[in-house]
């Protein structure tokens, strides 16, 4: 792709969200989300094939559908309250529109099965897109109207992520769907939080972005994705496969890592908000998602490539892609958990 196009396409994905996050006009909330949706599609098939365009299609259709939804609801608030602002809407109708508009902007169960597919027919760094930039938009969304919010629909939306992003990975071989997976299972935490604390929804989707961006850059540095890929990388970088580890741990929620700073400070707030049965069922979800990391791990660092030669190290080395901040990035995601009374406190 031509640099200059490039270079516009990326300005106008960052302004979308930018406009989105900092509107309290529901007109221009709404023009910011299109200019994200159609920004993206370039950047979806920047590798023109059929299985991307395909994900690509998969993507505008899902996406325009929910905005045609949260259009809808903007007009019936539009006629109930006669203004555009940002208000509480006055019917029971209206936030529950909008609420089902931004689960399907966001990939949430009941309406997540075009994250999995859209994310394994693109390349690896569009996806990485797909999974952390394009969520802060509709969640910005999310956390202006969370007062409104029915509670009850939004736990069982967060239930039924979490559920999902743990059983759909179980199986799977292929990297990308994994992550696409373990994205609606942290979907599922934030859904959770947010009619209680906001805050704490911010705080675990700064921890997820932070997770999830060294994971990625990992794969892209060895062209990882497939299980049997990341088998062959401990031949070529033994400490890259070390860093994986403890990456994916942390992005299970074990509790010497980062990865266990939402999960400690949401299961709090739940349990202060009353809510003994729903934490407990979220934890033990959980464990589903661990799993599928413990089988990345087990393949990627517990197995031994066959050789014929007795030299088990590769002794000719790839060229590899430079990755900037990619030690810092995997030092926050593995060793924040000291700062988590400060953050509680922040909350």
């Amino acid at each position: 792709m031509n640099p200059l196009i490039f270079s516009i396409i990326l300005f106008t994905l960052f302004l979308g969200t930018m406009i989105t996050m900092f509107s309290s006009h529901w007109l221009t909330m709404w023009i910011g989300l299109e200019m994200n949706m159609l920004a993206i599609i370039p950047i979806l098939i920047n590798k023109p094939t059929p299985r991307s365009t395909e994900a690509a299609t998969k993507y505008f259709l899902t996406q325009a559908m929910a905005s045609m939804i949260l259009m809808m609801a903007i007009t019936l608030n539009i006629l109930d309250s006669g203004q555009w602002t940002l208000i509480n809407p006055q019917n029971h109708l209206t936030p529950i529109m909008i609420m089902l508009a931004l689960i399907i902007k966001l990939g949430m169960a009941p309406f997540h099965f075009w994250v999995p597919e859209v994310t394994q027919g693109v390349p690896l760094k569009s996806g990485l897109i797909l999974l952390t930039w394009q969520k802060l938009a509709p969640l910005s969304i999310l956390y202006q109207i969370s007062p409104s919010i029915d509670s009850t629909m939004m736990m069982l939306v967060a239930i039924l992520s979490i559920m999902v992003g743990g059983w759909g990975g179980l199986n799977q071989t292929q990297l990308r769907k994994i992550l696409a997976y373990s994205s609606i299972a942290h979907m599922g935490w934030m859904a959770a939080i947010i009619t209680f604390n906001p805050n704490t929804m911010i705080l675990n989707l700064i921890i997820y972005i932070l997770l999830t961006i060294p994971m990625f850059m990992m794969f892209i540095q060895h062209t990882s994705t497939t299980t049997l890929s990341l088998s062959q990388m401990w031949n070529k970088a033994p400490l890259m496969v070390t860093a994986i580890l403890i990456t994916l741990m942390s992005l299970g929620g074990l509790p010497p890592l980062t990865g266990f700073i939402p999960k400690w400070i949401i299961i709090q707030e739940l349990t202060k908000n009353g809510n003994i049965i729903m934490p407990t069922m979220m934890a033990m979800l959980a464990l589903l998602n661990l799993f599928f990391y413990l089988r990345l791990i087990y393949s990627s660092s517990l197995t031994m490539f066959p050789t014929t030669n007795n030299l088990k190290m590769k002794w000719q080395f790839q060229s590899m892609k430079r990755m900037t901040f990619m030690a810092p990035l995997i030092i926050l995601s593995t060793m924040f958990l000291p700062l988590t009374p400060m953050l509680s406190v922040l909350n």
